[in-house]
């Protein structure tokens, strides 16, 4: 018998667990031993908010963007041999815009289950907040740096929001939302409607939603240095 692997949420920053995660999280992790995670040091963090009874005995393999699929199938040993693992993420949902995606399809394509345990995700609890259509919409990652490009883009994404009615989210490197913010002023229809979305479920927690030209007169959000969700949507 394999063991199992299980898809571990982490807090999004600096806020209480308790508030996030279901205490069944942290029963399971506390019996886990073999670790999948991107970074050492925010994974043993994590554990030690989750009152992990011994840090020292976490056995953590480490990942990211770009692993071969080779070293990502030497990670999944411990569940060949019938160990139960947790993937994690730097934050938020592991397989969601994060490299752990990967580990998860070879997972599956080696016959080991899959469980993932309920935690915030910062995209999905944006599409919830937005107000757009939940029944047709795109999350595309982030959008190309070149200014071109990324005009040509924006264009292109609010165009299927005009045809297909399908809402689109996106991320930037939070000390580019500014820039990104910038072009979405001057590229996008006056009547589309924006969300900002940033530091979901902190302190500082911040969600609007306007259409661009209300924007244009209202102070730009408080997102310097802050993982945000940027979405659009036309009606």
């Amino acid at each position: 018998m394999t063991g199992i692997l299980y898809l571990l949420p982490v807090g999004l920053g600096d806020s209480d667990l308790s508030a996030v995660l279901p205490q069944k999280n942290m029963e399971i992790i506390r019996t886990l031993t073999y670790f999948i995670a991107e970074n050492a040091k925010e994974a043993r963090a994590f554990l030690k908010q989750c009152a992990y009874p011994e840090i020292s005995r976490a056995q953590l393999s480490l990942i990211n963007q770009h692993a071969k699929a080779e070293e990502l199938r030497s990670f999944l040993e411990p569940l060949l041999q019938g160990h139960h693992m947790g993937l994690m993420s730097d934050a938020g949902c592991p397989g969601i815009a994060d490299p752990g995606a990967e580990v998860i399809r070879i997972a599956h394509q080696k016959g080991i289950r899959v469980v993932p345990l309920v935690g915030p995700s910062s995209i999905v609890l944006s599409i919830m907040a937005s107000g757009f259509n939940g029944q047709n919409f795109a999350f595309v990652g982030y959008l190309p740096i070149d200014k071109n490009e990324r005009s040509k883009r924006l264009k292109d994404l609010e165009q299927l929001t005009i045809k297909q009615k399908q809402a689109q989210f996106f991320i930037e490197t939070p000390y580019r939302n500014q820039a990104l913010f910038d072009d979405l002023l001057k590229t996008l229809n006056p009547a589309s409607k924006l969300l900002v979305a940033t530091n979901i479920t902190l302190g500082d927690e911040s969600i609007q939603v306007k259409t661009l030209a209300a924007w244009k007169k209202a102070p730009a959000p408080d997102f310097h240095k802050k993982p945000t969700i940027f979405g659009i949507y036309s009606e």
